[in-house]
This record gives C-alpha cells, sequence and structure tokens, in this order.
C-alpha cells in the first residue's frame, strides 16, 4: 500500500543531545500505523520532527510526495497542519480554563463560530465520545483524565484530517476509559483517516494497529504487520521486553 508518510534516515538533535539516528518510516494511506518501544526510544521525538516541532539535521520527512522536513526543507508547524496532519501530544495539548465547546472551535480552523462546523460532524463526535455533548459548557481543566483525553481526540478529528499523529491515549487511563477509547478509534478506522499512534498498551495496539513500527536507541529496528508481532511472542519479548501472558 502506498505511504502517506514516509521518513528516510532522519536524524533529529536537540541540544547536545543526538536522539534520532536515521529514523526510516512508512506509514500506509488509510491505515493505523503503530509507533511501539521502550520509554526513551524516540517516538515522541519522531512525532515532534514531523510536525516540525523540532528539526531533522538530517534525512527527509515527506507527506504524500512532497517534503515536508529535513535540514534543507523546513515547514512549519502551522504549514504542516495545514496539510491536514493532526497532533495529539502526551499532555493532551487542551486549554483547561476553556469550555469543550471553546476547545473544539479553536480547533476548527475553518470555523470562526461554532455554526461554522459541520454539525453531522459535531454529532458523529458526540457519538463516539459521548461526555463532551454532556460537559459541552464545562472547563476542560474540570473533566477527568479519560474525558480530557477524549476531548484532545475530537479536537483532532473536529475537521477532516489526512494524517493523526497521536502520542500514548491510554496513559494513565483506567481499562474501562481504554476499552471505550479503542472503539472510538475502531470507528475512526472506518473513515480510512491515517494514523500513526504511540502506545505502551499492547492490547491496544494489537486491537487497532494494521502495521506496526518498533523503535530502539533512536532507530527503527522492526516493521511490518501488526498481526504478525501480535502472534509471535518471543519477538514480543525480544523488542518489546514483554513477558509471556503479560499482555493477554
Amino acid at each position: 500500500m502506498t505511504a502517506l508518510l514516509q521518513l528516510d534516515g532522519v536524524h533529529t538533535h536537540i541540544g547536545a543531545y543526538h536522539i534520532l539516528h536515521g529514523v526510516d518510516l512508512a506509514v500506509p494511506a488509510g491505515e493505523v500505523t503503530m509507533l511501539l518501544g521502550r520509554n526513551g526510544a524516540g517516538k515522541t521525538t519522531t512525532l515532534r520532527t514531523i510536525m516540525g516541532l523540532w528539526r531533522a539535521s538530517r534525512g527527509d520527512v515527506r507527506f504524500d510526495g512532497a517534503a515536508i522536513g529535513g535540514p534543507q526543507m523546513r515547514r512549519a508547524t502551522p504549514d504542516i497542519a495545514q496539510l491536514g496532519i493532526a497532533y495529539v501530544p502526551e499532555n493532551m495539548g487542551i486549554f483547561g480554563d476553556l469550555t469543550v465547546r471553546e476547545n473544539l472551535l479553536l480547533a476548527a480552523r475553518q470555523a470562526r463560530s461554532i455554526d461554522d462546523i459541520d454539525t453531522r460532524r459535531l454529532d458523529w463526535l458526540f457519538g463516539l465520545f459521548p461526555a463532551l455533548k454532556k460537559f459541552w459548557l464545562h472547563p476542560a481543566g474540570k473533566l477527568s483524565g479519560g474525558q480530557k483525553q477524549m476531548l484532545a481526540i475530537a479536537r483532532a478529528m473536529v475537521e477532516e484530517r489526512r494524517l493523526l499523529l497521536i502520542d500514548e491515549p491510554s496513559k494513565g487511563l483506567a481499562p474501562a476509559i481504554i476499552a471505550n477509547l479503542i472503539e472510538a478509534l475502531r470507528e475512526l478506522k472506518r473513515t480510512a483517516t491515517t494514523v500513526l499512534l504511540v502506545e505502551q498498551n499492547f492490547n491496544m495496539a494489537k486491537a487497532l494497529g494494521d502495521s506496526v513500527a518498533v523503535m530502539d536507541d533512536g532507530r527503527v529496528v522492526h516493521s511490518g504487520r501488526m498481526a504478525d508481532l501480535a502472534a509471535d511472542e518471543s519477538l514480543q519479548r525480544r523488542l518489546l521486553g514483554l513477558s509471556l501472558g503479560a499482555h493477554q
């Protein structure tokens, strides 16, 4: 399948630290690609490099065939977002003092008022995340952790995007909330939106992933189909340090 996003030999330095060491990554169009790896492997740095928040010091980042990042080509983050790429950071990136309504309106780049947002899309989001409708006029900072995560993802989905970059959406959430989040993201998969999803929860990765890339020490050390990795426990132990039965 054609890659919508392609990283070739990407290196990223943050100050004196060399974080990414030649990342090669292909994200197929219309699929959910899981980006897995131990803490500190470079997953978040990869997402931030794609979004232009950090600059690739070597290599190329290409979206739909066009260069968007590299030492000779660096688009500003707002310009990258205009291409139809949305980023949900690990810290969620919501505005706690603003209401749920105001958070969604800010994320809708083409809307000047809430009436400018497609009502069918809002209804679809409410179907995925009913709490957003319930707490529509409540400050986002007063939502539960799971509700904040749902708002963060809904902000990225309030307008049609070609690519979503989502960083550890299940982190710190209760199992029941994770199950709801999985169902919502499965519904998103049916729209054929391309997703690059960083996750530590292997059950979530198995439930959602079509393809997978595993990082270690700033490099992609394995790529393939998620189903193949899910079926190979010895490979899971070698790449991720998972123990038998720990993720059943």
